[in-house]
């Protein structure tokens, strides 16, 4: 037998007494002892993951009518945009008139603009392409989803680019004035009171991209007449789609053409067909933040009576001991990084968690 010492942070030790809790192991060597044997085999099982938040669809409740109705139809031309109300239940749908166009699209609350899309959370569950069936999510500390995008002809969404803006066309073309999606965002949203500073990374609507060797690609695209993609309320928004001004590279395949767009009451079939969510504590609102009042004044300055509060700190680690048998060494010896471990038990620990988020993600 080989004694080793895994040494694991007390959250790390959480995830530890939960699988013990729903007998995956006995105890956490044992546990231990399993990420090492599936791991070596490669062969990882599946286990369910655990819920904590609780089942809540807070759209249900909506007072929807059988059949759509139309409420405001809109046409925008090649390098403007507009800011649209949608309210909880209704469709904004964004349609292609000419074919071969990229939107670019913001989205805020509409009853407190600092919960606004959060471009990264979106991707990092939904991909870098989202389409039918994702969810458009809010930032940090808020993470609720705003929109459910329910309808998708074309298949070809973006949330790797950033929009582009007058710096970029000035930087690399020496052209100072340009259409650009960041300025076209803070014109439309102005209507509301909001500022350049306050346009966020928008989602990209009919904008054909890839990943090739690490690096972001933008590829010509092919939508046709009649092309849309259709976004529901969950909550009421302040929506803002703009024609991408970008006309010297391949995203509009070279060309600013008019888009459509169209808000409708959705049905009430169409509601109930939304994916249940989750409600979780982490999703914060300013009645729990310790810092409730949004800034007025824009210079920042020391606040001199802050004490630094941070959760769960000091970090603790907890010393886990671990018998290994022959088979067990040997596993470990295969599997043990010395390039980037030194300790045995350090690699012990990688091999653990690298396995538990592969069994439970």
């Amino acid at each position: 037998m080989s004694h080793i010492t895994v040494r694991l942070t007390d959250q790390q030790l959480e995830l530890v007494t939960a699988s013990i809790g729903a007998d995956e192991a006995p105890d956490a060597a044992s546990l231990v002892r399993l990420a090492l044997t599936e791991t070596a085999e490669g062969v990882v099982r599946r286990v369910h993951p655990r819920r904590t938040g609780t089942p809540w669809r807070w759209w249900v409740d909506l007072d929807a009518p059988d059949e759509r109705t139309l409420v405001e139809e809109t046409v925008l031309e090649a390098g403007t945009g507009k800011a649209f109300e949608v309210s909880a239940g209704q469709v904004l749908r964004v349609e292609q008139i000419t074919g071969d166009q990229c939107v670019d699209l913001n989205v805020f609350n509409l009853h407190d603009y600092r919960e606004f899309m959060h471009v990264g959370r979106t991707r990092t569950l939904h991909g870098t392409n989202p389409s039918t069936g994702s969810f458009l999510w809010s930032a940090p500390p808020r993470e609720r989803a705003l929109m459910y995008l329910q309808t998708d002809t074309a298949g070809i969404n973006d949330t790797l680019f950033p929009r582009c803006s007058a710096n970029m066309y000035e930087s690399m073309h020496g052209f100072p004035e340009h259409t650009n999606c960041a300025d076209i965002q803070a014109e439309a949203q102005r209507e509301y009171g909001l500022t350049p500073d306050d346009v966020h990374d928008s989602f990209n609507l009919f904008m054909a991209t890839r990943v090739v060797d690490g690096m972001p690609e933008i590829l010509r695209q092919s939508t046709a007449p009649g092309d849309h993609v259709e976004l529901l309320a969950l909550v009421d928004v302040l929506a803002v789609p703009n024609v991408c001004g970008n006309d010297i590279m391949g995203t509009s395949n070279f060309s600013l053409n008019p888009v459509r767009v169209v808000i409708e009451t959705a049905t009430a079939q169409e509601i109930a067909a939304v994916p249940p969510l989750r409600a979780y504590a982490t999703q914060r609102t300013p009645a729990d933040f310790r810092q409730p009042t949004i800034r007025t004044e824009r210079r920042l300055a020391k606040n001199p009576d802050y004490a630094p509060a941070f959760a769960r700190t000091p970090v603790n680690l907890v010393d886990v001991p671990v018998e290994l048998d022959e088979t067990d060494v040997l596993r470990l010896k295969a599997l043990h990084d010395r390039d980037r471990y030194a300790d045995e038990g350090d690699a012990l620990r990688d091999v653990l968690l690298s396995w538990w988020v592969a069994s439970h993600g």
